[in-house]
């Protein structure tokens, strides 16, 4: 009995060593080609705070072309995913970065509403099959015990991108003030363009595909994870037709949940800026430093929440909590309204709970799908819940608009995450025990 326990000690010892390793090698360029993606994606709400007077725009047309980027999202995500699979993901994800990078520096031209769609439709189906990529990635590389940690570093990056692109783009639209080359705005896209270009070449002279093709893994240790992994995949969903696939209530019930998250999500993501104007900041440099700050305390949270996730296996029970927690901090911010600290104080509630829930989630349909399913899962339930990312920056723009105030609709959105909460507690209870 000993002897077999001291063999098992030293297989689990093995194990995490790899992972560690693979922890490493992966994961931080992951971050920061998942930070370029979301800088690249929100950076129009800092230029919202000059773009709009120079090209004579109203919240309303701000908010549908902030929108519109998930439609190119929603039409192209499946079939990036799909080919993805094909070519292998280090060219896909090289690919997908340099295409977006190109299109982003594009917006500079923008000059009326119609150029401004067109740009913002063709960045989302530039990204789009990024996201469902790298997950798709991680559940080769990593089993349940290993994921959450994986997918809590790699969706860092969304806060991450505002603690570092907060500060660079209020400095940009500040440092621009007086060109005359280009409006500030323009040089915000241009040169938050570059880092995409620049690691689409990086991705593809470093990331490997999966573990069977890694050049830096020994044989041993690719033989542990991919054992490890097909075992673990035996007891998952592999849906031999369309038809199955969609048919699968389960399938449609994450899309509702995560559809839910992204109306929070994306309501911080385009309107924190102007949220933090409102309370009382004018300068834009100010505006970038101030919300640095409620996005360091979401990396932080997501980093614990996961990692508490992983160890407890209490995944639904954290996705809920954490939903909850950012509909108080987000509804809270505008009930009292009382200048920029206590509006910066709980938008960092609502950064915390809301952006802690992206890992949390995505541990969820990881953990019942596999092998083609699970790439083609991870694209749908990205594409449909994205919609939400067209209807949650539109529905605030629009509300705003009509009602000439700018607390109601964060109360909507805040309704919605309650309501993603609720439905999160109503999957099975054995996807905690993955």
């Amino acid at each position: 009995m000993e002897a077999l326990y001291g063999d098992d000690t030293v297989k689990q010892t093995d194990a995490s060593r790899t992972y560690y390793r693979a922890y490493w090698r992966l994961l931080p360029l992951l971050l920061i080609c998942y930070l370029v993606a979301y800088l690249d994606r929100v950076n129009v709400g800092f230029a919202k705070l000059e773009m709009l007077d120079a090209l004579h725009f109203d919240d309303a047309i701000y908010g549908l072309g902030a929108g519109i980027f998930f439609a190119g999202y929603f039409f192209f995500e499946v079939p990036s995913n799909l080919i993805m699979r094909k070519v292998g993901a280090r060219k896909w994800i090289a690919r997908i970065m340099l295409t977006w990078g190109v299109i982003s520096a594009a917006t500079v031209l923008v000059k009326t509403p119609t150029m401004f769609y067109i740009a913002r439709f063709l960045l989302g189906a530039a990204e789009a099959g990024f996201a469902p990529a790298i997950m798709y990635l991680l559940t080769l590389w990593f089993p349940a015990r290993y994921r959450g940690r994986a997918m809590s570093i790699y969706v860092m990056g969304a806060p991450l991108a505002f603690v570092v692109g907060g500060p660079i783009s209020g400095y940009i639209l500040h440092a621009a003030a007086g060109s005359k080359m280009l409006a500030p705005w323009q040089w915000l896209f241009l040169i938050e363009a570059i880092p995409a270009v620049v690691l689409a070449f990086i991705v593809l002279a470093f990331l490997d595909d999966d573990p069977a093709r890694s050049r830096w893994i020994t044989e041993e240790e690719r033989h542990l994870v991919l054992a490890e992994v097909r075992a673990e995949n035996a007891s998952k969903i592999d849906h031999s037709s369309v038809r199955a696939f969609l048919g699968n209530r389960k399938l449609w019930e994450f899309c509702g949940i995560f559809f839910c998250l992204i109306m929070g999500l994306y309501a911080l993501g385009f309107w924190m800026p102007s949220l933090i104007k409102r309370s009382g900041v004018i300068d834009p440099l100010s505006i970038g430093l101030y919300s640095a700050i409620p996005n360091i305390f979401a990396a932080l949270a997501l980093y614990l929440s996961n990692r508490s996730a992983d160890r407890t296996g209490a995944r639904r029970v954290h996705f809920a909590l954490f939903m909850v927690i950012g509909a108080a901090g987000l509804a809270t911010s505008m009930w009292l309204s009382a200048g920029p600290i206590v509006t910066v104080l709980f938008l960092s509630v609502a950064a915390a709970g809301v952006y802690s829930c992206i890992a949390l989630f995505w541990a969820l349909p990881t953990s019942m799908f596999v092998g083609a399913s699970v790439a083609a899962a991870l694209a749908f339930i990205n594409s449909v819940g994205n919609i939400a990312g067209f209807v949650s920056p539109y529905l605030v723009g629009m509300l705003n608009v009509m009602l000439g105030r700018a607390d109601v609709d964060m109360y909507v959105i805040s309704a919605f995450l309650i309501l993603g909460a609720a439905a999160a507690m109503r999957l099975p209870k054995s996807l905690d025990d993955r």
